[in-house]
């Protein structure tokens, strides 16, 4: 069987993102036969329905897009919400109205941020966000991570061994729901 490809879109632009370091950390929970990569969002332009032609940043993250069996999201929690640049991929990959490469696509969301509420209100926002453009979502188990001082060893992995079990648990739970939705190429 073909190995399955996961994009990995990471909400946060900031150097030293703790959602990039969770999406690197994650795919270490991954078995054989899923290959992941990492959708830019940095270089958008802002979404403006009247550009025409489409710039080479969004015709790239559309092909990138179809060229994924899934969709990992990996956001942090600004405002309550998700942030900017995140929404504008989103709507970038959304149009025009009916030809989005988002639509078919299985996704999973996870976040991680400082404060104890983890990001469930922007996973919530996302959850309503990508219904709209047509993505099947995982529903559960949802993962609100707080990533304190030491969430990370040095080398990148979770440190702590009970948020690695649930981790895992939750990586497999997505990646069966990717194997469950993904639709043949």
């Amino acid at each position: 069987m073909p190995a399955l490809h996961v994009g990995v879109v990471v909400g946060s632009i900031r150097k030293g993102s703790i959602n990039a370091q969770l999406a690197l950390a994650l795919q270490r929970f991954a078995p054989p036969g899923f290959v992941f990569h990492r959708i830019r969002i940095d270089d958008l332009p802002l979404y403006n329905h009247d550009t025409d032609p489409l710039p080479a940043p969004v015709l790239r993250l559309r092909q990138e897009v179809v060229d994924a069996d899934a969709i990992l999201f990996v956001t942090p929690e600004y405002n309550r919400s998700i942030p900017g640049v995140l929404k504008n991929a989103i709507d970038h990959a959304s149009r025009p109205y009916k030809h989005g490469v988002w639509l078919g696509k299985p996704a999973g969301l996870i976040g991680a941020t400082p404060g104890v509420l983890g990001t469930a209100a922007a996973q919530q926002h996302l959850r309503n966000v990508l219904a709209c453009v047509g993505m099947p979502t995982m529903p559960h188990p949802e993962a609100f991570i707080q990533c304190a001082e030491g969430f990370f060893t040095p080398e990148g992995a979770i440190a702590r061994a009970d948020t690695r079990v649930f981790l895992a648990e939750w990586m497999a739970c997505f990646l069966e729901w990717v194997q469950h939705h993904a639709r043949p190429r």
